[in-house]
């Protein structure tokens, strides 16, 4: 079985297993997409695990959602478009980026030019991938319900 096949599979398989309500679970999966598929990939877990305390939502959904999402084939897609988003948005010129001085400072400054229009671009581009996650979601857990009464 080829590696999406599998990863899809896996999928499809832990989210039927869990447990509540069908509106907590699709929450917890369009918020697990969202941070899935901002740049905030070292933080991932405990921003799914705070944002999830925090609006009481499946915060296991959420966890699926972002393993979903955010995959070694995904990341560098959603990188390169959130910058070029971000980078338009906040009106940054095209150009390659000039470290003045080879010192942590440098390297920091060139970091923050990277880092903010990639922020942006996560921030705007992430409903458009939680937002369908949500009613899929929803959608799923509710025929699974019904798989389970019948």
């Amino acid at each position: 079985m080829n590696p999406i096949k599998r990863r899809l599979r896996d999928f499809h398989e832990r989210f039927i297993n869990l447990r509540g309500e069908p509106g907590h679970i699709a929450m917890g999966m369009a918020i697990g997409v969202f941070i899935g598929v901002t740049p905030t990939i070292p933080f991932h877990t405990v921003l799914i695990i705070a944002v999830g305390v925090l609006f009481k939502q499946n915060i296991m959904a959420g966890y699926l959602g972002s393993w979903l999402i955010s995959n070694p084939l995904t990341i560098p897609l959603f990188y390169f478009y959130q910058y070029e988003l971000g980078r338009i948005l906040l009106g940054i010129q095209t150009g390659a980026w000039v470290m003045p001085e080879l010192t942590v400072a440098g390297i920091m400054n060139i970091g923050w030019h990277i880092l903010i229009p990639l922020l942006v671009g996560g921030v705007v581009s992430a409903p458009f991938f939680a937002i369908p996650a949500y009613f899929f979601a929803r959608r799923l857990a509710v025929a699974g319900r019904h798989r389970e009464a019948a």
